[in-house]
């Protein structure tokens, strides 16, 4: 139980990847408090240890404050922050006005930002680390999600420079996650064959499933990874076969 005894807030983190993160959370022995704008359907908890659902706006400033107080009051210490919330319907550029992007870019990097600030004071009190949940859309072109993969390039900058300002009290690490198999994939991929076809474009050949991003994630907040700051870890199985490879027309084997 590498994690007993400290306490983690894992944002967004009622359903989907953040409910991965929060179970890697408790089965490594921590406290954990998930927030969201709405509860989750059902109790986010791993043998029996469950985790402690607070709703918040993570867009309002003076409610994310007042989250984190709350925190610190009931709880006494802050050994984790997990930024997870965000997302992003598809649509293209052209398709909305400059104030429906911004939006997203808002609540992809403007909310961690806001959470991570009000986080500080109890982060840095125990040494603690924070996780940022970045994306591999965030070093590629994004056509459908370019507000977001702006926001998620945005994110892992901010996280490098946090990681030298809060230096050596606070450690600030991003995961970049590739395609996360979830309750919504359906959304993204389609049906079951979809998925498949899907999967296939992954050199390990599946999508990630959200406990893998959670172990990655209990791995970045633990004392194995004392001397990692500032650094970006791919969670993406090996990340996508180039399409040059597939449209080559000379013979493979020579």
């Amino acid at each position: 139980m590498e994690l007993d005894g400290r306490v983690a807030v894992v944002t967004g983190g009622t359903r989907g990847v953040g409910a991965g993160i929060a179970r890697a959370f408790l089965r490594a022995g921590a406290r954990v408090v998930i927030c969201a704008r709405r509860p989750p359907d059902g109790p986010v908890e791993v043998a029996g240890r469950q985790a402690e659902f607070r709703p918040v706006d993570l867009r309002d400033e003076d409610a994310v404050q007042d989250f984190f107080a709350g925190v610190a009051r009931d709880h006494g210490r802050l050994d984790v922050l997990v930024n997870n919330a965000g997302g992003a319907p598809y649509r293209l550029l052209g398709e909305g006005g400059a104030q429906r992007h911004a939006r997203v870019l808002a609540l992809n990097l403007t909310a961690p930002l806001t959470a991570t600030l009000a986080a500080y004071e109890q982060l840095r009190a125990a040494r603690g680390s924070v996780v940022m949940i970045g994306s591999v859309s965030g070093a590629r072109p994004s056509p459908g999600t370019a507000a977001y993969g702006a926001a998620k390039a945005g994110l892992e900058h901010l996280a490098r420079s946090m990681a030298v300002e809060w230096a050596p009290e606070v450690r600030v690490n991003t995961l970049v996650l590739g395609m996360v198999r979830t309750e919504l994939s359906a959304l993204h991929y389609g049906d079951e064959d979809g998925v498949a076809a899907v999967a296939r474009t992954v050199p390990l050949g599946r999508l990630a499933e959200p406990a893998d991003v959670g172990e990655a994630a209990v791995f970045l907040a633990s004392d194995r990874a004392a001397y990692v700051s500032g650094a970006s870890l791919l969670v993406h199985g090996g990340g996508e076969r180039p399409a040059f490879l597939d449209a080559a027309t000379v013979n493979k084997e020579s």
